[in-house]
């Protein structure tokens, strides 16, 4: 039974920080750290740096990237993976292990990547974002 109160917990701890980060995003153009942080490898290649994020459940249309010199900045939003059709709505949680709501991750970029010529491709979950060197 303490695992189980221990999962609803967590659920209510996420559904609180998703209602938090709606409200801010409402009312206030501060930012807040409510995001979680996609896990990322990053990669220098002979011609680019590759970096790939983990966003399994992301929609493409809910990913922001901006590139400025020496740093990226990914930011977003997943929601709530649940149960649908024809499985019929969830009655009980019984593990709540996946991040969601607004994310948000920064990456320091190397000296001599041309920020002008960069590529990004959504495959299998992960984001590649390629950067070439100049």
């Amino acid at each position: 039974m303490g695992d189980l109160n221990s999962l609803k917990l967590r659920w209510l701890h996420g559904q609180l920080l998703d209602a938090a980060s709606r409200h801010l995003a409402t009312f206030s153009h501060v930012p807040h750290s409510a995001a979680w942080q996609p896990a990322v490898n990053a990669y220098r290649c002979d011609r680019c740096v590759r970096i790939c994020v983990d966003l399994a459940g992301v929609d493409k249309s809910e990913i922001d990237l901006t590139i400025e010199p020496g740093r990226l900045r990914i930011r977003g939003r997943r929601s709530l993976p649940e149960p649908a059709a024809p499985h019929g709505k969830a009655v009980q949680v019984l593990a709540m292990e996946i991040d969601y709501g607004p994310f948000e991750r920064d990456v320091l970029l190397p000296a001599g990547v041309d920020v002008s010529r960069v590529t990004a491709e959504q495959k299998n979950g992960l984001l590649w974002i390629d950067l070439p060197l100049s």
